[in-house]
């Protein structure tokens, strides 16, 4: 794949990375916006989701299931700088890219996403399922691979769910999207607990800017600012978690101000 040096050129490179269950699809009017400006967008499908031919139990570890994000990030030349957006669980994976690839990096966005803190683990397992109980998933299937006496292995997000939770505010053809391309995805509990993962040399040297949606779950987002502070926040107040299906435009004119501002 062949990138162009974009450091003396107004053009961005946008790489989108989506949260659980979902794939490149869901930012498809985001990424026609952008490119309707004249950017470069890169939305990635990471293994097993989207078209990605991987099936949730041949996906493993954490590695596996970023590996086709890091290797288009290992295919940008060494003059060449992203704005990294990473939706839900796809904070997870711009903050190991920010870590392995800090000089290609200009920015890190977290949309309503996981936010880590560098030399603590991925998450804070005990403090994310208090404020996000298994419970108030609804109809969503958790998979425990490993046993039901240990966390859960995978989860396929549920149709009630997405409609009362995620997809609340978007179109019902997009909650139509959302029911017949959903896919299962690996939770990684081993990983995502481990210390280490994360540096201050590295991820701690890229800027990071968290977008906070309103009428998403504002407690969450509030404390994962709050105990990792980002460089800059901002809010589309009006906007759920599917920010970039329901206020697309909104999204957009956030993601070009940071660019400017980062880039």
């Amino acid at each position: 794949m062949q990138w162009e040096n974009n450091n003396n050129n107004k053009k961005k490179h946008f790489i989108l990375v989506h949260g659980a269950g979902h794939g490149a699809w869901c930012w498809y009017k985001l990424s026609s916006l952008l490119e309707s400006l004249g950017h470069h967008v890169t939305a990635l499908d990471l293994a097993s989701c989207g078209v990605n031919p991987k099936r949730v139990d041949e996906v493993r570890s954490l590695d596996d299931y970023v590996h086709p994000f890091m290797e288009a990030m290992a295919s940008l030349p060494p003059d060449h700088r992203a704005i990294l957006v990473g939706h839900s669980f796809g904070g997870i994976g711009i903050s190991l890219a920010m870590e392995r690839f800090p000089e290609k990096v200009a920015a890190g966005v977290y949309v309503t996403a996981i936010m880590p803190k560098a030399c603590e683990p991925m998450i804070n397992s005990m403090e994310f399922f208090k404020r996000d109980p298994f419970e108030s998933m609804l109809d969503t299937t958790f998979n425990f691979g490993d046993g039901r006496e240990g966390l859960p292995t995978s989860v396929l997000l549920g149709p009630e769910y997405l409609a009362k939770k995620l997809y609340q505010c978007c179109s019902s053809e997009d909650m139509k999207l959302a029911t017949a391309l959903i896919r299962p995805t690996g939770l990684f509990a081993e990983d995502l607990t481990k210390e280490g993962l994360l540096s201050e040399e590295n991820f701690g040297s890229v800027k990071r800017v968290f977008v906070v949606c309103g009428q998403d779950d504002v407690d969450l987002q509030r404390w994962s600012i709050q105990h990792n502070p980002p460089d800059e926040v901002v809010a589309i107040d009006t906007a759920n978690h599917m920010v970039m299906l329901s206020h697309p435009r909104n999204l957009c004119d956030c993601l070009l101000e940071i660019a400017d501002k980062y880039h």
